[in-house]
């Protein structure tokens, strides 16, 4: 028998052994950083465990597992991976618990800019027996608060950067866009083409703090062709652009600036323009329906075409400067299944002229088809009383119906 040997492997290393050493003591300190860093996330873990989800049990004794957003108006906002965003009424509700922390707003609530009342109730919430009860993070005794009397439930997070926060003016921006079209081809082909935007920059954002200041752009066309082999072809435009900036004193009354601007080619009107200033009043403001009022005094000034399809051409109508005003109502009604009803009436009285008077009339109605699109249908009625003159002579009312596809944009909470 063949006596055994210790046998022996070496390892070629294309670098030398100190070389060598330095590499493993490294690998061996960074794989020691990640076994410590696991083990503090592990003790980490250990000690914060996570926060149990809010429970909302339902009058039925159904229950859902999830997080409680908000109350706005007599109802509770609840998020569920399962059912999404639900909506329901204070009614339907026993119970919710939330380990969150919320402030509570009650009726009559009224805020004060970049700062927290140190009156106002904040912990952890616990709905039961219609009343809300927060339980303070550093202990205390919070009186209930009947649902009857509560307005607003925020989480205090959200709560408190509104009171602070200081929008940029590309942000907390909502409104809506419409477009819609007809087109005929036939022996007389038509083309009718309208489409509109309204946006609206409310600061603060929410509904749930008083307003500070105000922002509305908008524009509004409408244009059509309609041509016929052997008669000229008639053509019809009507654009309406506009700004208005509001700055509230008072929760419900402001000063405003606006301009606009319009052209309307069916009453021979090339450009309007108006600048002006005064007062607006929020009449009525609940969560159905919204009502304001304003009055301004303002410059206006009228160019008016040349009719250039009479023979011979009709001169222009003198250029007209007027100092006038405007008295508008601004009406807002949410109707069922999600339906809003918009509608706006102005009349402009002429100071230093009374015959050049006008007034406009816009109805719009949005039916909700998919999440943010529906369709809208509309009337524009608009009214000059002292029209240039023409051959044919121009009518001095104007009336459009609209009806086109609406994407509405996303609303802060």
């Amino acid at each position: 028998m063949m006596p055994l040997r210790r046998s022996s492997i070496r390892l070629s290393l294309p670098f030398g052994f100190s070389t060598g050493r330095r590499i493993l003591v490294s690998a061996t300190a960074v794989l020691g950083g990640f076994v410590a860093v696991a083990a503090g996330q592990t003790s980490a873990t250990a000690t914060n465990p996570k926060a149990p989800p809010d429970v909302i049990v339902f009058t039925n004794g159904d229950q859902l597992s999830g997080k409680f957003l908000r109350s706005v108006n007599g109802s509770a906002v609840f998020h569920s991976d399962i059912a999404g965003d639900i909506t329901v009424s204070w009614d339907k509700v026993k119970e919710i618990h939330s380990s969150s922390k919320f402030v509570v707003l009650q009726k009559g609530f009224e805020s004060k800019r970049n700062a927290l009342p140190a009156h106002m109730p904040e912990g952890s919430l616990t709905v039961e027996n219609k009343e809300i009860v927060l339980t303070p993070t550093e202990g205390g005794k919070v009186e209930p608060v009947p649902l009857a009397e509560v307005a607003y439930v925020i989480d205090e997070p959200t709560f408190e950067k509104e009171l602070s926060h200081k929008a940029g003016f590309f942000s907390a921006w909502t409104g809506s866009a419409t477009s819609g079209a007809t087109i005929v081809e036939a022996t007389t082909n038509n083309y009718t083409f309208n489409g509109g935007v309204a946006l609206v920059r409310a600061i603060p954002p929410v509904g749930w703090l008083n307003p500070r200041n105000r922002t509305l752009l908008g524009f509004q066309g409408s244009y059509g062709k309609i041509i016929e082999p052997g008669f000229p072809t008639e053509k019809s435009a009507i654009y309406r652009a506009y700004g208005e900036y509001d700055e509230y004193f008072s929760p419900r009354v402001y000063a405003l600036g606006q301009v606009a601007f319009d052209h309307n080619f069916a009453q021979s009107l090339d450009l309007q323009q108006i600048y002006g200033g005064g007062l607006g009043w929020t009449v009525v403001k609940q969560p159905q329906q919204t009502l304001d009022l304003k009055g301004t005094v303002q410059y206006e000034r009228q160019s008016f075409l040349i009719q250039v399809q009479t023979t011979p051409p009709t001169p222009p109508s003198p250029d007209q400067s007027i100092i006038g005003s405007t008295f508008a109502a601004n009406y807002m009604r949410k109707l069922p299944k999600g339906m809003v009803f918009n509608q706006q009436l102005a009349y402009l009285p002429a100071w230093n002229d009374p015959h050049d008077y006008s007034a406009a009339e816009t109805n719009a109605l949005v039916l909700p088809v998919y999440k943010r699109l529906g369709l809208s249908v509309g009337t524009i009625d608009t009214y000059l009383n002292d029209p240039p003159v023409t051959t044919p002579p121009t009518k001095a009312n104007s009336f459009q119906f609209t009806f086109g596809a609406t994407y509405t944009l996303p609303t802060p909470k």
